[in-house]
């Protein structure tokens, strides 16, 4: 089984985002969009320094009755969201392969080059 990885990506809007993947290709968390790849780098750099510690996630239910977290960095604000979970228990699961894995995943970079 191949191991969890950031893709640091452009989207359609001309933002740059990021996703942390679990190593079966799952998306465990994405990232809001940034005006430049610098600043989806430093978000990255965030959630890997926070990504370990219990007391910077938040479990909550959302509007469509599925369970989602966030990881927030010191400052309090959200640098990665998840995606939505059936249960509880799926949402703490998510969240500790977050803790395990992102610390030390590598960053994968699909942005593109302007010409």
């Amino acid at each position: 089984m191949s191991s969890a990885k950031f893709e640091l990506f452009n989207g359609s809007d001309n933002q740059y985002y990021f996703r942390l993947k679990a190593g079966n290709g799952e998306i465990i968390g994405a990232s809001e969009g940034y005006r430049s790849k610098q600043g989806a780098t430093n978000g990255i750099v965030s959630v890997k320094a926070n990504a370990p510690h219990d007391f910077r996630y938040t479990i909550f239910t959302g509007s469509d009755n599925r369970y989602y977290f966030n990881l927030k960095a010191a400052n309090g604000e959200i640098i990665l969201r998840s995606q939505g979970y059936a249960s509880h228990s799926g949402a703490v699961s998510g969240k500790e392969s977050v803790k395990r894995n992102a610390p030390t995943a590598p960053v994968i970079d699909l942005t593109t080059v302007a010409a």
